[in-house]
């Protein structure tokens, strides 16, 4: 790409990230909270900008966009680009400041509002193959917004090379329909909950959700979301004796008894499933753990949940007066069930980030992207790299020259398609 694109894009990510877009999982509404509309109203107005066709936000809160077929047959198919706008609710999304680190040398980098957070290259080891990188962190007092900022930078940086005069004039790129979509409220499990294949057009997706340079998934987790709810018995402590049941006490029993040393996040790693408590409130008379289970494979999935219910009978049998419920509410399957059949999508993703010079990674998703839903819904939707690291905590990074890349790629993979053919999706 162009010197100019590489500032227009380092523009926008630091524009985008300031703009608090947290998403609530206690929520209802759609989208769960209404600033994530306020950069969709800013992405809108861009794509307007542009030229951008069919811009829209719905009802339930995502932004659409087409981009015309450019020297390429109107039948064709019509690819998508999707990236998400909130941010996990885990860490402070208020007040980000973004720092760019100029032409990187290796050395550890301090955050300024909390000198005790230091990303360093020895405990990092995808930083210390960044020398001569910018790379973009926040101050120290927020997570930085890469996951998924950094993919809407892209997608964003994508349609105005694609749209601009230039490009279009000198026909620079020939390439197919493109739709761009943009979700809310991907971080709480909601992000394509109300989008219909029909609303997005597309025959096939690509979601820029993804870490590392070179990254293309077609595997994640399987998920779920477990709630165990315990009651206790409630009485002035003063004359508690042989009446008291404490919630929280139960509770505390709960956690101890489930796996420690494995099947935990800190434990795992690969294809290894875990079990995450990572909520728990309450009182004396009442309280809520919250879990996600995750997976790659549905019998692990199984497995964690059983667990959790063995361990919830078993803390209800230590003092039957208590009540303890346990709900598991499935959230979204591997993407690989269905992906594998059809492996094409993939082929062309490696096919353009080797035409990027990159050399491609195959990694598996350990979490879960608006295309693990899409792809089950009928649209297959890998994942590409984004350039993002260490997401939802204050010591987020990303390379401006891995985002730059991210761009370069997407341009290819238009092009590709512009030769293929699909069968159409169903429709939900």
């Amino acid at each position: 790409m162009q010197q100019q694109y590489l500032l227009e894009l380092e523009e926008r990510f630091l524009r985008y990230v300031v703009i608090d877009t947290q998403s609530d999982e206690e929520s209802k509404s759609a989208p769960s909270t209404g600033k994530q509309l306020d950069l969709q109203r800013i992405l809108a107005d861009e794509l307007v900008a542009l030229g951008a066709d069919d811009v829209c936000i719905t009802d339930y809160g995502c932004l659409l966009a087409t981009i015309p077929a450019r020297n390429a047959p109107a039948d064709g198919p019509t690819v998508a680009f999707i990236a998400h706008v909130d941010t996990a609710p885990a860490f402070s999304g208020t007040g980000v400041k973004p720092i760019v680190h100029r032409s990187y040398a290796g050395e550890e980098i301090v955050l300024p509002d909390d000198p005790t957070r230091v990303i360093s290259p020895d405990e990092v080891p995808a930083l210390a193959g960044k020398i001569g990188d910018d790379i973009i962190t926040a101050s120290g007092a927020t997570l930085l917004g890469a996951d998924d900022k950094a993919g809407v930078a892209e997608i964003m940086e994508m349609a105005a090379y694609l749209l601009s005069d230039d490009t279009i004039d000198h026909g620079r790129i020939r390439h197919g329909k493109i739709r761009l979509c943009f979700t809310p409220d991907e971080e709480v499990g909601r992000g394509v909950e109300n989008l219909t294949l029909d609303d997005l057009g597309a025959d096939v997706a690509y979601t820029l959700d993804g870490g590392g340079l070179g990254e293309v998934a077609y595997e994640s987790f399987s998920a779920d979301h477990a709630i165990i709810k315990i009651t206790g018995v409630s009485i002035h402590p003063g004359t508690a004796k042989g009446k008291m049941v404490n919630a929280l006490q139960l509770a505390a029993r709960l956690v101890d008894a489930l796996p420690q040393y494995t099947r935990t996040p800190e434990t795992t790693s690969g294809h290894e499933g875990f079990i995450h408590l990572y909520r728990m409130s309450g009182t004396s008379a009442e309280a809520e753990l919250h879990f996600i289970l995750r997976d790659f494979e549905l019998e692990g999935l199984e497995a964690h949940g059983k667990l959790l219910r063995q361990v919830g009978e078993l803390i209800k049998a230590s003092d039957p007066r208590a009540k303890v419920e346990c709900t598991i509410t499935p959230q979204y399957r591997n993407m690989r069930y269905w992906l594998e059949n059809n492996m094409r999508p993939v082929d062309l993703a490696i096919d353009a980030v080797k035409q990027a010079g990159i050399e491609p990674v195959i990694t598996p998703i350990r979490g879960g992207t608006d295309g693990a839903r899409l792809t089950e819904m009928g649209l297959p939707t890998p994942n590409l790299f984004a350039g993002m690291y260490n997401v939802h905590g204050p010591l987020e990074w990303a390379s401006l020259q891995d985002m730059e890349k991210a761009v370069e790629t997407c341009l290819h993979l238009v092009q590709l398609w512009t030769t293929e053919t699909v069968d159409k999706p169903r429709t939900q």
